[in-house]
């Protein structure tokens, strides 16, 4: 039995309208599904094609080669004065070197990619050396800072990967690779300055790291001055 919404009379099972007011009579069930049917929304989400990594690596490889060679013709073509064009070069050769592990070849090994690393960007020091109109400054300095630095960064490499690895131990390396890098840097300077091969301000710098470095290993030693500073520190 139902009623007509409107004026409250009783209506027929098979009455349509009513028929005292002519209201429409409509079955709530059946509103329910025009509603449903009418949501505005889709009901499966779209999805977009994911992009592959050899086709980003197309992408950034042709607008490093592009504004490099637009950059040299530029050089070449018009501003004539200086060789300005080959730092931008050199840049860009740095810049694609860094982008082969990342979405080139995902699966260099990691020492590879810092030699080349190195590599590159003792390149685009010899290439600064035509600016300069000297190349005294790159055989003797740098190049073997290149040489430090991508060496270091092979070693902490080789400890972050092979050897145990927490906050405690990463600092160590840390701390250690910085007093050394501090170390080649002023032995290196002093050398090519035709100076006494003897420490300088980086035996401060040292000297810190040190300290820090015996701080550390006496916690890595003892469990409960390590439990003790995980605990305060949160990690």
């Amino acid at each position: 039995m139902s009623y007509c919404v409107n004026c409250g009379v009783e209506l027929d099972a098979s009455a349509r309208k009513c028929a005292l007011c002519n209201t429409p009579v409509l079955n709530p069930n059946v509103l329910e599904q025009i509603a449903q049917a009418a949501t505005p929304f889709p009901e499966e989400k779209g999805q977009v094609e994911a992009v592959k990594r050899k086709d980003l690596g197309l992408l950034l490889s042709l607008v490093v080669l592009a504004t490099a060679v637009t950059c040299g013709l530029l050089n070449f073509l018009t501003f004539r004065k200086e060789m300005w064009s080959l730092a931008v070069i050199g840049a860009c050769v740095v810049l694609w070197v860094i982008l082969i592990p990342v979405v080139i070849n995902v699966k260099q090994p990691v020492y590879v990619s810092l030699l080349l690393d190195g590599g590159a960007v003792g390149i685009y020091l010899y290439m600064l050396t035509f600016l300069t109109g000297s190349a005294g400054w790159f055989w003797g300095l740098g190049l073997f800072i290149v040489l430090l630095v991508t060496g270091l960064l092979e070693v902490f490499t080789f400890c972050v990967r092979k050897l145990p690895r927490s906050f405690l131990t990463m600092s160590l390396y840390v701390f250690t690779g910085a007093g050394l890098l501090c170390v080649g840097l002023d032995l290196l300077i002093k050398h090519y300055l035709g100076g006494v091969l003897r420490l300088g301000w980086s035996a401060v710098v040292l000297t810190v790291c040190g300290i820090l470095d015996v701080a550390i290993i006496t916690m890595l030693s003892r469990r409960r001055l390590r439990n003790a500073v995980r605990r305060r520190l949160h990690f």
